[in-house]
């Protein structure tokens, strides 16, 4: 499960919600201004909602509203998200030293929901891939928190 006890049970997981919360507000205000944007641009509440949880990203959003408004091509407006989206590889990429040793549908949730600040955050607590199942075990609740 996700959500094991040993992880939202651990230091590092309050810690994490710790560090993270003065940015919270910052992160909900952007999500807000970039629902409010779908909204207001013609885009339906189910369209909307699709597409802030298949997108996910909020300034790939933005980037794709006035291309799907002015009917660019799909090639075009998938191409504009993976541009955007282009540093969740280079995340990923360093993360991945991080979270080998967890199986692949845990990697696949961390990779889903680690964005910028949540990544910024662990690197700069974490500097170095843990070299121990405790250690790691604090890394993995840092980055849930």
């Amino acid at each position: 499960m996700f959500w094991r006890p040993e992880i939202y049970r651990h230091d590092e997981f309050s810690q994490g919600l710790r560090d993270f919360a003065p940015q919270a507000a910052g992160v909900g205000a952007w999500g807000l201004m970039t629902g409010v944007a779908m909204m207001n641009s013609g885009l339906s509440l189910t369209e909307s909602l699709a597409m802030a949880l298949l997108v996910f990203a909020g300034s790939s959003q933005l980037a794709s509203m006035p291309l799907i408004l002015a009917g660019a091509p799909w090639w075009v407006i998938l191409a504009t998200g993976f541009c955007v989206n282009l540093r969740f590889v280079v995340f990923s990429l360093h993360l991945r030293s991080y979270l080998m040793h967890l199986p692949r549908w845990r990697r696949l949730l961390h990779g889903y929901f680690t964005a910028d600040i949540g990544y910024v955050l662990f690197v700069k607590r974490h500097p170095q891939p843990a070299q121990d199942d405790a250690h790691r075990l604090g890394q993995e609740a840092y980055l849930m928190g």
